[in-house]
């Protein structure tokens, strides 16, 4: 069910149900709004056939009152531009993660989405739609061997604690269904 808060983080596991609540959610709060609209924001690049089919699933999961905004860097930049009377679902951070690590962006770009939420909160902006974050809860599993997975790990749960803390909401999508954490 949906509630007034201004900032969701929703972890999970690979096919846990994360994205579709996300997306419930969000058309919750559009119902109960009124106003405004949804915009998706995406993170993810094509780089295989793939990843291609999934990207066109998620889209066709989605119905046309959809705006799809594709970033896959510049996620504080990208939450800037986009609608305020949109409730905007950033799926998934740990794409952007890599997306970032790979382009060697990664602490500026980290920075730059903590300072812009760290303004949103700071600046009363509670009659604003909300922002909903999807993002894979890596570490529960083992250690990873690699140091490039385990900088990944290390950096997906420091993101993860982050946002917690600053989140009116977290969630944790497990077999497809929701567990409050805050």
């Amino acid at each position: 069910m949906y509630n007034n808060s201004n900032l969701h983080l929703i972890l999970g596991g690979a096919r846990s149900g994360k994205s579709r609540l996300a997306q419930q959610r969000a058309e919750q709060w559009l119902q109960s709004n009124n106003a405004g609209g949804l915009s998706y924001l995406a993170t993810a690049t094509a780089g295989d056939e793939e990843m291609s089919s999934r990207i066109a699933r998620h889209q066709g999961d989605r119905g046309q009152h959809w705006q799809t905004i594709e970033e896959p860097i510049a996620l504080a930049e990208a939450l800037d531009a986009s609608p305020k009377s949109h409730c905007v679902l950033v799926d998934c951070l740990t794409l952007w993660l890599s997306n970032c690590i790979h382009e060697g962006v990664w602490a500026r770009e980290r920075e730059a989405l903590m300072q812009r939420v760290d303004q949103r909160r700071n600046n009363s902006e509670n009659n604003a739609a909300p922002w909903i974050f999807v993002s894979n809860e890596v570490g529960s599993g083992i250690v990873p061997l690699g140091q490039l997975s385990r900088e990944f790990v290390d950096a997906a749960g420091w993101l993860h604690q982050a946002l917690a803390e600053r989140a009116d909401s977290v969630t944790l999508a497990i077999a497809g269904l929701p567990l409050t954490v805050k």
